[in-house]
């Protein structure tokens, strides 16, 4: 349908397969022809090339040669496949370190780092900005416009920090344009007259770091802002060539799962398509909470963008780089890759196709082992995955409707964790967790969202420990109550500004008071084996970690503290604010309360459901997506049990029967399909 947003429209599919080096075996071609058959009879229609291939690509100093990809971008258009080609900047040539320094970062103690692993380069550096551009402006002159490439993967997992002396200054000229070159702003801004740390000017600003100051908090936020900036600027550098020859085919860049160092939310201002690699730890004693945890990002992911993203690394088997590296059992490999389809994802890519034969990822899964058959099991469910995707392909390309949503925030979580008034671990990614929990236990669609998005769409908004309101967000919450929105805010909520100052006149701040309708006078911060009750709806429930004191101005009370000094006070309000409610959590429940509560809400709203039944048994799930026209409705069972489902009646895509309910086995699934009426 034309309101389809496939990745490329000249490919309208899902995209199946994987990160492939042929480099690495451009000195035995006959794996070259084994790889075409195998990545056939795998039911792959895709390969992500380039990523690492700097050193292919260009041996010397302005000497290229685009042999190795000429041959083999040729060779997977021949058999049926298309190229995401990728930058390969995550990896500059030894050539460049040992000639250019400058392009090596320089560490928090101010030593310059050797030419060592990956991802150690300078975003900052005038030169490696002008390397990148030249490579990549060659790669997009020769295969811009190839009728395989239908996507740009830019770089490869961005991270990290530079504190060389071309960054530190960049900091400083990033905090004059912030602070209209006003030095006194700035001091005022960061309350510098804290520990007599006062500047009179901006040549005196350090970056801080192990052997800085690292106790102006505003200035440890605005480092970290500053970081994903220049990023985010080195990505614009590396989008530019590609775009002013190829305009109309998408870029994209691989984020990751819980990266700290970036926020991500900036991200979606410059790539078409959002896409990451998913890595969770399966089998690892609780399947629901990984599911549910993974879910998280793939709901992030789709968000960001506001469409279908891409699962751009996963493993067929298991990886090389935890702790305890273990693979996927019979069924998950599947269900994991479905999971991602199911929550909005338009492919399942893998990391790696071929396995490297020496190096440090050379025992990484790989859905061609080194054995080199397709025999083994690894290799057995890509094909199988790879079968149900052509079964269901006409899902490519649809959205998925949520009318609820969490707001997650790095500037928030930044701040937050920088914060020395609670205890030391403040659990906020975790907190958003347990919030999504409940949407993912009632089988809802839920969207993960900045405070800076449109909320208008969304029936109820979660916004856990907004510890950090900026004048933009405290607006956008306010405005979106008054609306007639519901808004459900935790412990914290309101207590800083963007320059992480303490409002004063009490917390929540400025108009935030207002929209709940209380005062936070002060925190209760328990031990980790300590508990306290509270009281809701006839049931006590257990609060832990921390319990606010709050004052009722204008909200009604739901719940309140069972035992402590604050016995009898409020524990949950909720407030009429325009034409909206607004609720406020004061403390950190132990599992049950949010999802108790949270469930009553949804009810009450009417938020659609993807599931006929209530409560959702341990390890089960529903998620949809839709064209308009039909709904694909996606049962998932996490378990290591037999689950049977009830589900609405519709005909189930890989079998053509018409159900009213679904039984799963173990890592069981199925995917449905029913008019919308």
């Amino acid at each position: 349908m034309s309101n389809k947003k496939y990745v490329n429209c000249t490919f309208p599919h899902f995209l199946h397969g994987g990160d492939y080096n042929p480099e690495q075996w451009k000195d035995t071609r006959e794996i070259w022809d084994d790889d075409m058959r195998l990545m056939r009879e795998a039911n792959c229609n895709e390969m992500t090339v380039g990523i690492f291939a700097w050193s292919t690509i260009e041996p010397e100093e302005g000497v290229f040669d685009f042999s190795v990809f000429d041959e083999m971008i040729g060779r997977i258009y021949e058999n049926g496949g298309r190229v995401i080609l990728a930058t390969p900047s995550g990896a500059r040539p030894r050539w460049m370190a040992e000639k250019y320094p400058e392009v090596l970062r320089v560490d928090g103690e101010g030593r310059r780092e050797h030419f060592k692993a990956r991802h150690n380069h300078c975003y900052t550096s005038p030169v490696y900005r002008e390397k990148v551009r030249i490579i990549n402006s060659k790669l997009a002159e020769r295969y811009g416009r190839h009728p395989a490439v239908v996507a740009w993967h830019i770089s490869n997992e961005y991270g990290g920090e530079c504190f060389c002396p071309l960054c530190r200054e960049a900091f400083r000229e990033y905090l004059k344009e912030k602070f209209h070159n006003d030095i006194n702003e700035l001091n005022r801004a960061y309350w510098t007259t804290f520990w007599s740390h006062t500047y009179t000017d901006f040549g005196q600003i350090e970056a801080p770091s192990p052997i800085t100051d690292t106790g102006i908090h505003g200035l440890n936020l605005d480092w970290k802002r500053f970081v994903t900036l220049q990023t985010v600027d080195f990505m614009k550098n590396e989008i530019a060539p590609i775009k002013a020859v190829c305009p109309d085919i998408p870029v994209t860049t691989n984020m990751m799962y819980e990266h700290y160092g970036l926020d991500y939310n900036r991200f979606s201002e410059i790539v078409d398509v959002a896409s990451w690699d998913s890595y969770p730890e399966w089998h690892s004693g609780d399947q629901e909470k990984t599911a549910q945890r993974c879910a998280f990002w793939h709901d992030f992911y789709r968000s960001l963008k506001k469409r279908p993203f891409l699962l751009m690394e996963s493993t067929p088997s298991k990886v090389n780089w935890k702790e305890f590296n273990k693979p996927k059992y019979p069924g998950m490999d599947v269900l994991s890759s479905m999971q991602a389809i199911a929550h909005g994802s338009d492919s399942v890519m893998y990391f790696q196709w071929r396995k490297s034969r020496g190096s440090s990822e050379k025992l990484h899964g790989a859905v061609v082992d080194h054995l080199g058959t397709d025999e083994t099991r690894e290799f057995r469910s890509v094909k199988r995955t790879g079968e149900i995707l052509k079964k269901t392909d006409e899902i490519a390309g649809t959205e998925t409707v949520a009318e609820a949503a969490i707001i997650y925030d790095w500037e928030n979580m930044w701040a937050l964790d920088d914060s020395q008034g609670y205890s030391k671990n403040k659990r906020y990614t975790e907190t958003c967790y347990a919030y999504h929990k409940a949407f993912w236990k009632k089988g809802v669609n839920c969207d993960v969202v900045s405070p800076h998005s449109d909320l208008s769409r969304y029936k109820l908004v979660i916004a856990p420990m907004l510890y950090l309101t900026d004048e933009k967000t405290v607006s956008n919450l306010s405005c979106y109550v008054k609306s007639g929105g519901t808004l459900y805010a935790s412990y914290t909520t309101g207590t800083v500004d963007e320059n992480d100052l303490c409002y004063l006149k009490g917390i929540p701040g400025g108009e935030l008071k207002n929209v709940f309708g209380i005062w936070n006078e002060e925190s209760d911060i328990l031990w980790p084996d300590e508990r306290k009750s509270v009281s809701f709806g006839g049931k006590s429930y257990g609060a832990k970690d921390i319990c606010e004191v709050v004052h009722p101005r204008g909200a009604e009370v739901l719940a309140v503290y069972g035992d402590g000094y604050y016995s009898g006070t409020p524990a949950l309000t909720v407030n009429r604010y325009g034409k909206g409610k607004a609720y406020y959590q004061a403390f950190r429940d132990c599992g049950e309360f949010c999802i108790d509560v949270i469930s009553r809400i949804i009810s009450e709203l009417g938020i659609k459901s993807n599931t006929p039944c209530g409560a959702l048994r341990y390890g089960v799930t529903l998620h949809s997506r839709t064209d308009g026209e039909n709904e694909y409705i996606f049962v998932e069972n996490y378990s290591d049990a037999e689950a049977d489902v009830p589900v609405f009646e519709a005909e189930d895509m890989l079998t053509g029967e018409i159900k009213t309910s679904v039984s799963l086995p173990a890592y069981g699934f199925a995917i449905l399909k029913r008019k919308i009426q």
